[in-house]
């Protein structure tokens, strides 16, 4: 298959799942040429607001592949990804992304995710939902157990 066959599912995936009342997104996930797995946006079918079409594409090829890390992986995506998901497929290590609709024009039909973008860049006590610290020197165990751990995976 090729680059657009790929993204052509991911479009697919995405009109079928926006005829089913579901969010119009979806996303494939393809390792060595191959759809290694696949998502559409589930946020209202499973009352879960992380169900995005990438995070559910990622968490079945991280199963797929034994793996949290998805090295030499692509993802192709019906719409540039959120923050989260952005946030998401960097940590899983994915190579690249294709996309086809932009953020403005999820934005266009409701979908809007500048706020996030902004309170991002935000300082931390600027931010619409206070954020503040506390028992740091506590929480610090953790990390250092961690750290001293011969059973740690790191990642």
């Amino acid at each position: 298959m090729y680059k657009v066959d790929f993204m052509r599912t991911a479009i697919r995936l995405s009109v079928a799942n926006a005829k089913k009342g579901g969010g119009p997104f979806g996303a494939v996930i393809v390792k060595n040429g191959k759809v290694i797995s696949s998502g559409v946006n589930n946020v209202t079918k499973k009352n879960d607001p992380t169900a995005h079409a990438e995070i559910e594409a990622i968490r079945r090829a991280s199963k797929f592949l034994n793996s949290f890390n998805l090295s030499g992986c692509e993802l192709f995506t019906s719409c540039e990804p959120c923050p989260m998901c952005l946030s998401a497929i960097y940590w899983a290590n994915i190579k690249c992304i294709y996309y086809g609709n932009t953020r403005k024009d999820a934005a266009n039909i409701g979908f809007i995710d500048d706020h996030i973008y902004k309170e991002l860049n935000s300082p931390l006590r600027k931010r619409k939902i206070p954020v503040s610290q506390h028992l740091r020197d506590e929480s610090l165990m953790a990390f250092e157990v961690w750290q001293l751990s011969d059973k740690k995976i790191p990642y």
